[in-house]
């Protein structure tokens, strides 16, 4: 078992050990999430379920809103900042939360390393053990900051929901990788909070085996992207319990076009079961997402430790 396998299938005790933080409670803020790569992804699922919850949020690359805040939230008015960095190093998410504090703006700081830049530039640093053995690959780390950030909205997090996406996972590595291996293009959909999610899962793929991917919300997919699907294309549906039915007559009309598809919740060539309420789904889903670049990769003869041009940490000059 190589140490990205083993921090996929090893991350729920750190689940089960985190001390989360309470929720949110001003309702007059505007929070700002920010991060960059995972932590982004991770940035816009956090922000759609605070809203969903009755706050007011958006996500924000941290370097653009670090270089120009004005351009996504005019100045003035309560705005917090929740800056999410797994290395807490992480060059523009330390800079986006030095010039939040520099404007006067309270930060809260969410990461997976202890005592660095990051938090030492929040007003409130939320800090997590994660897998000792996790690489350049985000994996456990990225699951642990979701989970705060779902926590800061006023979620909590089960034993019965962690038992479940442990399930999930190991449902996801006992599907014969040849159902999928021969297939190059993937495509990973997802609404609401599952947009984020789903980015995410396409990044994981795209960083541990150096596959072409693609993530969009579902209607969203007829409107040029389709033209791409073809006997090559995988598709991974999230499926949202508010849009399942409308969800499924699309993956119906890619199945008609050459595609395979994986459905979370709803039908596929291969359909999981997802029982977590429509906020928490993609914290159910996302290790099962990091399970399927893995086994996808090993198919490959790709090694996820080291993945191609790629650092655990980008710290710019």
């Amino acid at each position: 078992m190589n140490a990205t396998l083993s921090s996929i299938i090893g991350q729920f005790d750190y689940w089960r050990q985190a001390v989360l933080p309470n929720p949110l409670t001003d309702r007059s803020a505007t929070y700002v999430v920010v991060g960059c790569g995972t932590s982004y992804n991770l940035a816009l699922s956090i922000a759609v379920t605070l809203n969903e919850a009755g706050l007011r949020a958006i996500a924000v690359p941290a370097g653009e809103w670090a270089l120009r805040a004005t351009s996504y939230l005019s100045a003035g008015g309560n705005v917090q900042v929740i800056a999410l960095s797994r290395s807490g190093e992480t060059t523009e998410t330390v800079a986006a939360a030095r010039v939040s504090r520099a404007m006067g703006l309270r930060v809260i700081g969410i990461t997976c390393a202890p005592g660095l830049a990051l938090s030492a530039a929040s007003d409130v640093a939320l800090e997590f053990a994660t897998h000792p053995e996790e690489g350049v690959v985000m994996t456990a780390s990225a699951s642990l900051m979701l989970l705060a950030g779902y926590a800061l909205a006023g979620h909590c997090v089960d034993a019965e929901l962690i038992f479940r996406a442990q399930a999930l996972a190991d449902a996801v590595g006992d599907i014969p990788v040849e159902a999928y291996a021969g297939r190059s293009h993937f495509v990973f959909l997802g609404g609401g909070s599952q947009y984020g999610v789903a980015l995410e899962g396409a990044l994981k793929l795209q960083e541990m085996a150096i596959t072409y991917t693609q993530a969009f919300h579902p209607g969203e997919y007829r409107h040029g992207p389709v033209s791409l699907v073809d006997q090559r294309t995988a598709v991974v549906m999230l499926y949202h319990p508010d849009t399942a039915k409308d969800e499924a007559t699309l993956v119906a009309e890619l199945q008609d076009k050459g595609a395979w598809v994986l459905g979370f919740g709803g039908p596929g060539d291969i359909a999981l079961r997802v029982e977590a309420r429509a906020p928490l789904r993609g914290l159910e889903v996302l290790p099962a997402l990091q399970m399927l670049g893995e086994n996808y990769a090993v198919a490959h003869g790709i090694d996820t430790t080291t993945p191609r041009h790629l650092t655990k940490v980008v710290v710019l000059a």
